[in-house]
C-alpha cells in the first residue's frame, strides 16, 4: 500500500478565515518510510502570520516572503501525492477542510484521491482512550518529539509517519 502522510500549517483554525502556511509529506510504501521521498514547502499568505501562530509554529513572516502562492503550493503537493492515498492527523476536521476551502475560494477543481484520517485508526486501536490527538498516540506509542520541532509540519510529518506505521 502507498501512502502520503501529510501535514499543514496554518495561520489559524478556521479555513474560512485562515490561510496554508506549509505543506509536509514524506510516502510511506509497505509499511517503510521513505525519507528521501518528501515533500516540504512554505507557502505565502495574503496577510501576516499571527504572533501566536508563529511562536507555536516557529514560522515567520521572513520564513513565507518568497514561499509559491498557495495555488502552486497545492498543484506541486498535487503533483507528489500522484495516486497514493493520503494520510493525515484529524485531516478530515482540519487538513483537508484548509485544502478545500483554498480550492473553491479560488475556483480550482478539487482532485478526489483515497483518504485516510490517522485519528480513526487511534480510535479503532484504543477506543476506551479519552484523547487521540497526535500527542496521545505518541505517548501510547512511546515516540520521543525532541529530535523535531513539534507544530513544524516538516517535524510533524515525520512523528505521524511512524506513528502510523507502528499503528499499522
Amino acid at each position: 500500500m502507498n501512502l502520503v502522510i501529510f501535514d499543514l500549517e496554518t495561520t489559524g483554525w478556521s479555513p474560512r478565515y485562515n490561510e496554508i502556511i506549509q505543506i509536509a509529506a514524506v510516502r510511506m510504501r509497505r509499511g517503510v518510510v521513505l525519507g528521501a521521498e518528501t515533500f516540504d514547502t512554505f507557502v505565502r499568505p495574503t496577510r501576516d502570520i499571527p504572533e501566536t501562530i508563529s511562536t507555536l509554529t516557529g514560522i515567520t513572516n521572513e520564513d513565507v516572503r518568497t514561499a509559491p502562492e498557495p495555488t502552486q503550493a497545492l498543484a506541486d503537493f498535487s503533483r507528489f501525492v500522484g495516486n497514493d492515498i493520503i494520510v493525515a492527523h484529524n485531516g478530515q476536521r482540519f487538513d483537508l477542510r484548509f485544502i478545500r476551502a483554498h480550492c473553491e475560494n479560488n475556483l480550482i477543481p478539487l482532485r478526489e484521491v483515497p483518504f485516510s484520517d490517522s485519528l480513526s485508526l487511534s480510535h479503532l486501536i484504543w477506543p476506551n482512550e479519552p484523547s487521540h490527538s497526535l500527542d496521545a498516540v505518541m505517548e501510547r506509542l512511546r515516540l520521543s518529539g525532541e529530535e523535531c520541532r513539534r507544530h513544524d509540519a516538516r517535524g510533524d510529518v515525520l512523528l505521524l509517519a511512524e506513528a502510523v506505521r507502528q499503528m499499522w
